[in-house]
């Protein structure tokens, strides 16, 4: 008898469950991978070894789970505060809207943006649909950095503000139950 795991597809909670169906591999893999890569020289033969797979092969299943929507990214999550980044805000922008996709990847690639991304407004108290994470050791290197964004945006920004982190919260998606 074979183990099978049904996935809904990454990033929508309300689809149906889809194939691919994952195989008892490839769930073991996940388990294997979803708390963080081991920080070592070869993540993925460390990863591999226990699972029987080399490390090309644990790259080659989690490619394709990645391009099937199985798993959304893999991807560094830095503790930004280790690295001296304390001051930490999320700049909220009220773009035009037929200047975001323009706009939204300009500013996404800004040294100082870890992640930049559109979202749907909600009038009448929340008019922005343009976000993007800026870091620094102070606050008013962050609002110096706002600023630089806001140059770049020019006359497309209506208006825009920066929520401050005020404490650390766990980052962590959706996991499989063992």
């Amino acid at each position: 008898m074979s183990e099978t795991t049904r996935v809904a597809p990454a990033g929508d909670a309300a689809a149906p469950v889809l194939d691919p169906v994952l195989d008892p591999v490839d769930r073991r893999l996940v388990l294997a991978t979803q708390a963080g890569l081991p920080l070592v020289p070869r993540p993925y033969d460390a990863v591999g070894e226990p699972l029987g797979l080399s490390g090309a092969e644990v790259r080659a299943r989690l490619t394709r789970l990645l391009e099937n929507g199985v798993i959304r990214r893999i991807g560094v999550v830095p503790n930004h505060y280790a690295i001296g980044w304390t001051a930490n805000g999320m700049s909220v922008w009220d773009v035009d809207d037929a200047r975001v996709a323009e706009l939204g990847p300009l500013i996404g690639s800004l040294d100082f943006v870890t992640h930049c991304y559109r979202r749907p407004r909600r009038p009448p108290l929340w008019p922005y649909n343009l976000f993007a994470m800026v870091h620094g050791a102070s606050r008013d290197e962050v609002r110096a950095k706002v600023a630089r964004i806001q140059a770049l945006l020019g006359d497309a920004c209506r208006g825009h503000d920066v929520l401050f982190s005020t404490r650390i919260l766990k980052k962590a998606g959706l996991r499989l139950a063992e």
